[in-house]
């Protein structure tokens, strides 16, 4: 197949969550973290930085929903990016005063970044970038590093804690564990169109569009070969990749189509570009157009 890569201006746009109690779960986006509701209803929710379409967190309650297992695939964590290193701050101030258990935090040049897991153990992380031009690469690739971050200073920057999130805040990227990695770099690089930016982090590999840091991490962490997580699991649905036009995503349903990966075109009235498929492991991936 030719090579292919995406615009420089796709981007992540959402992560669907499979959780066990909707009110629990909202207790953590909207009240703790600080999004706000777009719409709920049923058995589901959709919130963003902003409270206006498009989501960026969806939550589908399914009752008695567990735990992921640790040796599985599926997401390692959702990074919701903030505009600057003052809201990440105030972000963090928040979560202290409410007592929030972080599980570390950390400087990886290219970014400063907290992690941490809601009610369901799905992971996310909290970040701000660094300015692109202050990026650290070496022999063509990202040179992306895990060092302390220094959480003092950073906390200096803010006095108070933020009252909601930032309305800026959007998803910076998605972490997946999955099975085999040159599988997955075939799938999301040779045929969706992202780049390689890092593959000599240990049991990993970032790949991008338009020269961003990564907007996938993909690892192995959780042992070659493990297996998908249970049906009643807890954990990620699906995730949504946004194109920046129309042109560029039928372009990329016709490069599917003649690769021949099965998909599904559906329609909605609200936003009738979308494709729905399935990377190698089933994670489901949502091509979305602006």
């Amino acid at each position: 197949m030719d090579a292919y890569t995406l615009p420089a201006a796709t981007h992540i746009a959402h992560a669907h969550l499979r959780v066990a109690d909707l009110e629990r779960a909202l207790a953590f986006y909207r009240d703790l973290l600080g999004l706000r509701m777009i719409t709920v209803g049923g058995a589901s929710a959709a919130l963003s930085a902003t409270g206006a379409l498009p989501p960026l967190i969806v939550l589908e309650a399914h009752p008695g929903a567990r735990p992921r297992p640790p040796r599985t695939t599926g997401l390692f964590h959702v990074a919701i990016r903030l505009p600057d290193r003052v809201a990440l701050a105030r972000t963090l101030r928040r979560l202290l005063e409410r007592e929030w258990p972080l599980h570390g935090a950390a400087d990886h040049g290219v970014s400063e970044a907290l992690y941490l897991s809601d009610p369901d153990g799905n992971g996310l992380e909290l970040y701000t970038d660094r300015p692109r031009e202050a990026w650290p690469w070496q022999a063509g690739q990202v040179a992306m590093v895990s060092e302390p971050l220094d959480v003092r200073a950073l906390l200096g920057l803010a006095h108070e804690a933020a009252e909601a999130i930032d309305p800026r805040a959007d998803i910076g990227h998605m972490h997946l564990q999955v099975s085999d990695l040159a599988r997955a770099e075939a799938f999301y690089c040779g045929l969706l169109g992202f780049e390689v930016t890092q593959r000599t982090y240990p049991g990993a590999l970032f790949v991008a569009a338009g020269g961003y840091h990564h907007h996938l991490g993909l690892n192995i962490w959780a042992g070659r070969g493990a297996p998908s997580p249970p049906p009643d699991a807890a954990g990620l649905v699906a995730f949504g990749v946004r194109l920046p036009d129309v042109e560029t995503w039928a372009a990329l349903l016709a490069r599917l189509e003649g690769a021949g990966t099965a998909f599904d075109a559906q329609s909605d009235g609200d936003d009738p570009r979308r494709a729905l498929l399935r990377d190698p492991d089933g994670t489901s991936v949502v091509l979305l157009s602006d």
